[in-house]
């Protein structure tokens, strides 16, 4: 591991444990913890439950894409060098931001716009989708069908046509959030979500059969 060039993205990491302890004292013995699609508090819980997000969040993200380059079995994800550094840092970046909007939300205990997290969602397919076609094929990252696993080309095929449908997917989700109400922006986020996840897949299995044939 490269310490100079994961220093920038351990900070970020960082940001929501700092920024958690600098509210600690600050927070309420009871904290929101859910809002519905409206923006209304639905659930509450104990304060110590936020400690939670930026391990799941920043931190995860990190140690997954710090672990995974290690143990894998074809060395493919390696050979992508600065590509797959800059997904990491993009990722984790976006990750660290949404915990620090959740631990912020419920220290202030409102959440006037849940269109903010599909927004931030959104931005997170651009990201995914502009760097579909660069990442190489293996078992972590990427579009993991039988099909695509099986075939380099069908990877290839299926990535492209994924990137493209994950980017334009993800502007529309950030377009809509900003002009459609709670609501109706969360099902288009959902109906969005649905398309561009299940099309690449059954992608991948008319492409394969086309390349045994």
């Amino acid at each position: 591991m490269n310490l100079k060039k994961e220093l920038p993205i351990l900070a970020i990491v960082l940001l929501p444990f700092i920024y958690l302890g600098y509210v600690w004292n600050e927070l309420p013995s009871k904290v929101p913890m859910h809002w519905n699609i409206k923006g209304e508090i639905d659930r509450y819980g104990d304060k110590s439950e936020l400690i939670i997000i930026p391990f799941l969040l920043p931190l995860l993200v990190y140690l997954i894409f710090l672990v995974v380059p290690k143990i894998d079995p074809k060395n493919k994800l390696n050979k992508m060098g600065g590509k797959l550094q800059a997904i990491k840092f993009l990722l984790t970046t976006l990750m660290s931001i949404l915990a620090l909007f959740i631990i912020y939300t419920a220290k202030n205990q409102s959440f006037t716009n849940p269109n903010y997290i599909v927004i931030i969602i959104g931005v997170l397919f651009i990201v995914i989708g502009n760097y579909f076609k660069t990442i190489k094929p293996n078992y972590f990252i990427g579009i993991r069908t039988p099909w695509t696993l099986e075939n380099e080309t069908v990877w290839k095929k299926t990535h492209k046509l994924g990137g493209k449908m994950w980017f334009i997917g993800g502007i529309l989700i950030v377009i809509l959030s900003l002009i459609l109400n709670k609501s109706l922006s969360f099902t288009i986020f959902m109906i969005i979500t649905g398309v561009i996840t299940i099309i690449p897949i059954a992608y991948s299995y008319l492409i394969y059969r086309n390349e045994v044939q």
